[in-house]
């Protein structure tokens, strides 16, 4: 059984920083490709960045040069960085594979970023 455990979250200011963390479990970890996605009130749930196992990334273009994705393989962990939030940065971030698995979805870690 696929788990995958986001960490990280929490409440910043308009500027700050935050890495999240998501942990996997029950699968090739190695293998697969990894994303984080985001979803803010009222909104469909996107793409924000992935991280192919030959190391190919993916940005959503308003994240560009400021979200930076990495992988631990060792450790089963994909992290997000992410620099300069803005207030529409605002969302639940999940990971899961890309393409999205609906199997694989865990509860998110809230991100607020305050203006």
């Amino acid at each position: 059984q696929v788990q995958l455990v986001e960490s990280g979250g929490g409440l910043v200011q308009a500027g700050g920083s935050l890495r999240l963390s998501c942990v996997g479990s029950g699968m090739i970890f190695s293998m697969k490709t990894m994303a984080w996605y985001r979803q803010a009130p009222g909104k469909q749930r996107e793409l924000v960045a992935s991280l192919s196992s030959r190391s190919s990334t993916y940005y959503f273009d308003p994240v560009k040069g400021r979200f930076s994705i990495s992988r631990d393989n060792a450790k089963n962990t994909v992290y997000l960085q992410m620099n300069n939030l803005k207030p529409e940065d605002t969302a639940i971030y999940y990971c899961n594979t890309a393409p999205e698995s609906g199997n694989f979805w865990g509860q998110g870690t809230q991100v607020t970023v305050s203006s």
